[in-house]
This record gives structure tokens, sequence and C-alpha cells, in this order.
């Protein structure tokens, strides 16, 4: 069974930087492919970014040049959604999934969730 477990969000100011980690307990992630969700009230969630098992990644169009997946090399347990150039519409409550091998962009094909962590961009 996995457990995971997002941190580092925050309220900043519009432009700032903020960077999430997702950590999994109890497997490592190495061969899952891990993907960051958001989600604001009374929409979807939306597929943020995803790398696959490959180190393959994919990003919305939104935050394309602006926002970066990884995995931590120093610990196959965290993977990383570093935040450049945030934006008011940025603010959602995000969340991190994993799931076996490939990313898909359908939060319900993911395996794992975590609780989820606000971030909010604001002047």
């Amino acid at each position: 069974q996995m457990q995971l477990a997002e941190s580092g969000g925050g309220s900043v100011q519009p432009g700032a930087w903020l960077r999430l980690s997702c950590t999994a307990n109890g497997r490592p992630f190495r061969g899952y492919a891990v993907a960051w969700f958001r989600q604001t009230a009374g929409k979807e969630r939306e597929l943020v970014a995803a790398i696959n098992k490959a180190d393959q990644t994919i990003y919305t169009e939104s935050v394309e040049g602006r926002f970066t997946i990884f995995r931590a090399n120093a610990n196959e347990n965290t993977v990383i959604l570093h935040m450049n150039s945030l934006k008011p519409e940025d603010t959602a409550v995000y969340s991190c999934a994993a799931r076996p091998s490939v990313y898909t962009t359908t939060p319900q094909s993911y395996d794992y969730w975590g609780q989820g962590t606000q971030v909010t961009v604001s002047s």
C-alpha cells in the first residue's frame, strides 16, 4: 500500500515561486507515474503535470514553461513540482497521485492520492 503526502503549499504574490513535494510512504515511486492535479471550487480536477516511470513529462498548456516536475534523485520516494511565475489563476488545491508505469490525464485512473495542499496566489 502506498500513502502519499504533499507539502510546500502556501500563499504568495503573483510572480513568486513555490515548490511542492509529494512523498510516498510504504513503497518507492520508481516504476510509477506520478501526477499533480489541481482543483478549485465548482470545477473539475485538472492535470497540471505528470512524470512516467521513464521520466518523460507532460504539462497542461497554461503552466508550460513555468512549472517543472521531476524526481528528487536523492530520494526515490519524492516527486517535486517547482512552480515559477505564479499567477492568480494558479490558485487551487494541488494533489499528487500515482499509478503504475505511465501517466494519464484521467484522475480516475490513478490508484493512490494525497490529501492535497492549498496554493493561493494573490496580491
